[in-house]
């Protein structure tokens, strides 16, 4: 890899943090300079725009994030078990994520108003988990795994809104009460009202 690049990745790395944070009005240039040791020309040298850094910024810290809450999961063969462990991931594993929360929950928040390159960048986002949530339950279809009169879109949009809701109330009230209820609800609804009767939890059908 060429320095620049490197140099490149690098601060994208390091800013991510800030936005994820404070926003993007609220990260100024003095907290980039200060995060990556370069003065504004170093940083601008690599981006057109505050702008183009705090897109890249989010899609780094957003590929983090689907990442880990995806993480395990193309090691299990039921697609029922699939969705508990995203669920379970977006619950428990935080190590290794960008600080400051989800970044699509902060990102959606902050650029309802008056961004709209960051605004196509949520939900661009959403649509990524939206669209792999979906296939995976498609695919339980097709396997017998899931019961035929689910609406896999629906289900998908359950499992988010669900998840991210629970968060957002988590941040606020600052306790984990409401995101262990909300994951907790989510895999007794996959247990009991997705998963097909007659295949048994954890039954290989590839």
């Amino acid at each position: 890899m060429r320095k620049g690049e490197q140099t490149r990745r690098e601060i994208i790395r390091k800013a991510a943090p800030i936005f994820n944070e404070k926003g993007y009005e609220g990260a100024a240039l003095s907290d980039l300079m200060e995060a990556t040791g370069l003065e504004k020309g170093g940083i601008y040298r690599h981006f057109d725009s505050k702008q183009q850094l705090a897109a890249e910024a989010f899609d780094y810290a957003w590929k983090l994030a689907l990442d880990t809450r995806f993480e395990g999961t193309q090691a299990i063969s039921n697609t029922v078990d699939r969705l508990k462990q995203m669920v379970r991931n977006f619950q428990d594993r935080r190590s290794g994520l960008v600080p400051g929360g989800c970044p699509l929950l902060n990102t959606a928040i902050d650029s309802d108003d008056g961004n709209p390159q960051l605004r196509a960048k949520a939900r661009q986002a959403l649509s990524s988990w939206l669209d792999r949530l979906q296939a995976i339950a498609e695919e339980g279809k097709r396997r017998g795994e899931v019961r035929p009169g689910v609406d896999s879109a629906e289900l998908a949009m359950l499992i988010v809104s669900t998840l991210e809701g629970s968060f957002m109330i988590r941040r606020l009230q600052k306790n984990d009460g409401p995101l262990d209820l909300a994951c907790h609800h989510l895999e007794e609804y996959l247990e009991t009202k997705v998963r097909a009767r007659q295949v048994k939890a954890g039954a290989d059908k590839s």
